[in-house]
């Protein structure tokens, strides 16, 4: 199953315009950059949805936490975690 996973845009780190833009986003402390191309409108600060790499809509704070605890819950965060090294 392929879900959306909520997370804090914490830096825009590319912008070549306003469409193509590049961004950290932090998931529970986990930081990936995520493509910003489908939402213009998102800026330092703001909750995103991500979608395999691209950010896809700007949620409210409370949404974002609490699907994201769901899944938590659920399991559905194992690929953010950092690889364990013996």
């Amino acid at each position: 199953m392929c879900l959306a996973i909520p997370g804090k845009l914490i830096a825009i780190t590319s912008q070549l315009d306003e469409t193509f833009r590049v961004g950290k986003v932090s998931f529970d402390g986990v930081i990936k950059e995520v493509s910003l191309t489908l939402v213009p409108q998102a800026r330092a600060g703001d909750y995103i949805m991500v979608h395999v790499g691209a950010a896809i809509s700007v949620v409210d704070e409370a949404e974002a936490r609490k699907t994201f605890e769901v899944l938590k819950q659920l399991g559905e965060l194992n690929e953010l975690q950092p690889p364990d090294f013996p």
